[in-house]
């Protein structure tokens, strides 16, 4: 009988990994042995791409050369643009997403070759594509006129550019750069280890990705920072922030769930959630409009003041995506569009060193039985 794991697998080893790294107790993370406090404010996302991949900070060269390959590898190919009217007009944002990248398969210019080189190449083209999938999806269902990526742009100013139809001030893209590196990996979450065992069958990349994204589409994952910003706009409409306290105190003795606090792994602050407070509070500020942050306070304080509970990843990053101007409905796919960079890494380490993962159970059901006819039932 083997011995009975964590509920939800917690504290079981799934894999070995050099990618990311997490310790819990002092509330830090890190990419191949940099901590993200280190790279959120110095590092591109670019050179986070490459990191994750190559398990080493790009030189000049090698940042070039990715750099180069993303802007090339951004428009989806014509079998997904045949698609994305009829997926704009009938899916939600990551349906979309888990479709459009599923069938970008069928059209992928290194075919079925399942080499190293061929799936890295493939894994650097679904970085770049990613987000142009998510932006050509919401100017079609809005009825507007596509914008075509600008290959002088980064993954960052080329997103909000092709979403908004204006280029972003410095300010802006930086703050979304920054986002986009935070989420890029978190270790053995649920959408990772998902891919990872999709991976494990030996199953191309895109499926492992589609597996990826039906995983982060729920709002125990992903999902979960659009519940926060439906959770702002509720206590907006009854009054603001003079009415947030009794919101979330209530919905506490209701043993309502606050999205946004508690993690898995973190016992204290989680480190992505100190630096997208802090955006929060800067785009507040140059916006003008500090309702959005000033009610994420008062959350903050009460849940920390009724539970103890620290705010996650999703919290803030809720109110720096509204601060951006980026539909809520779509902050789950922005999500997507950063953390495609972790997955396709840990998919190819998977394949680097592979075994298919199958774990083991503990059968809780009937002790054996004999099977009656219906008559004697």
């Amino acid at each position: 009988m083997p011995s009975t794991p964590g509920k939800g697998l917690e504290g079981v080893v799934a894999a070995e990994t050099a990618i990311s790294d997490i310790d819990g107790k002092e509330g830090r993370l890190s990419y191949v042995g940099y901590d993200i406090h280190d790279l959120a404010p110095n590092a591109t996302f670019e050179e986070v791409i490459y990191l994750l991949h190559h398990l080493e900070l790009p030189d000049e060269t090698q940042l070039g050369e990715i750099r180069e390959q993303l802007a090339r590898e951004r428009e989806p190919n014509d079998f997904v643009m045949r698609l994305m009217p009829h997926l704009a007009d009938n899916c939600a944002p990551m349906s979309m997403l888990r479709t459009a990248v599923s069938a970008s398969s069928a059209r992928d210019p290194d075919g079925w070759d399942v080499s190293e080189e061929a799936n890295y190449r493939k894994a650097i083209r679904l970085c770049a594509v990613f987000p142009t999938m998510v932006a050509y999806y919401d100017r079609l269902r809005n009825d507007q006129d596509l914008i075509a990526p600008d290959p002088s742009l980064s993954q960052a100013a080329n997103f909000l550019w092709m979403l908004k139809g204006d280029k972003a001030d410095e300010d802006e893209v930086h703050i979304f750069d920054v986002c986009l590196t935070l989420h890029a990996d978190h270790t053995m979450n649920a959408s990772t280890f998902a891919a990872r065992v999709c991976a494990a069958t030996l199953s191309d990349i895109h499926s492992a990705m589609t597996a990826a994204i039906a995983a982060l589409k729920g709002p125990l994952h992903g999902g979960a920072n659009e519940q926060v910003m439906k959770m702002i706009k509720e206590i907006k409409d009854l009054g603001g922030v003079s009415k947030a306290r009794a919101y979330i105190t209530k919905r506490l003795e209701n043993k309502e769930k606050v999205m946004g606090f508690g993690h898995r792994v973190y016992k204290t602050e989680d480190p992505r959630a100190t630096h997208l407070r802090k955006m929060a509070k800067e785009l507040a500020d140059k916006t003008g409009d500090g309702s959005n942050y000033e009610i994420s306070q008062e959350i903050e304080k009460t849940v920390m003041d009724v539970k103890g509970i620290y705010p996650n990843v999703d919290f803030y990053a809720a109110s720096v995506y509204g601060y951006l101007a980026i539909p809520t409905d779509l902050f789950t796919p922005v999500f997507a569009c950063s953390r495609v960079a972790g997955w396709t890494a840990h998919v190819r380490e998977q394949y680097a060193d592979n075994r298919l993962i199958r774990p083991d159970h503990e059968y809780v059901g009937p002790e054996p039985r004999k099977w009656l006819s219906i008559t004697d039932r």
